[in-house]
């Protein structure tokens, strides 16, 4: 197992200097806690900018639409 943690008595964790390190986190980053296999995990949500050209040269044509559906 690698780096761990504890729950504080305010229900709070904190995160190992090795792990904010290797992710590059800051301070302020917001994440989401997703359950999977019995257990979570802990993906950081992107900010707008991050987002910004990821489909660029992306086909549109041929998507399925919510028109089709019930």
């Amino acid at each position: 197992m690698g780096d761990a943690t504890t729950l504080s008595s305010k229900f709070q964790i904190s995160i190992p200097k090795a792990v904010r390190d290797k992710h590059n986190w800051k301070p302020g980053q917001k994440f989401a806690f997703i359950p999977k296999d019995g257990g979570l995990m802990l993906v950081p949500v992107p900010e707008l900018e991050d987002l910004l050209g990821i489909a660029e040269g992306a086909d549109p044509t041929g998507y399925r639409d919510r028109n089709d559906r019930y």
